[in-house]
């Protein structure tokens, strides 16, 4: 009787540890940072994602309690042109890593509610496609310090 209850919770276990993690998106986000603009309302986010996992995993958006506004952009050259967009979506492919950087993709906070302060951590929430999401808590740097 004892052999089988403790075959029975060992099974129930393994079931319970699979089913959370087919659940939970294999999204990592680390090195996250923010480039702190001293006299304007505006900041630029960067950080490393990385999916981990065997499926596509989409970011769809960005929050932030230090902004009105998140949003992924891409900065491209086009010709001798600096250009940004806004990213609808980021789909990383199943081991996939993407560094968001400058000069390149980065989440841009608008409408800051209050001046970031060097040293500072601030949150940033990654809204995934389905509704799950990755908190990721970002370093604020002074101008020059990146």
């Amino acid at each position: 009787m004892k052999t089988s209850v403790a075959y029975f919770s060992a099974c129930l276990a393994s079931l319970l540890a699979a089913l959370a993690a087919a659940a939970t998106p294999a999204l990592t986000a680390t090195d996250a940072w923010i480039r702190a603009l001293p006299g304007t309302d505006v900041a630029a986010a960067y950080l490393t994602v990385h999916n981990t996992g065997t499926a596509p995993i989409s970011i769809v958006g960005v929050r932030s309690p230090v902004a009105a506004m998140a949003m992924i952009h891409e900065t491209r050259l086009i010709g001798t042109q600096s250009t940004m967009r806004a990213r609808e979506e980021l789909v990383l492919a199943p081991g996939e890593t993407v560094h968001f950087a400058p000069g390149a993709l980065h989440v841009m906070l608008h409408g800051l509610v209050r001046a970031l302060k060097p040293g500072e951590d601030v949150p940033l929430v990654l809204l995934l496609k389905g509704g799950d999401t990755r908190e990721v808590s970002a370093h604020v740097r002074a101008l020059g310090q990146e």
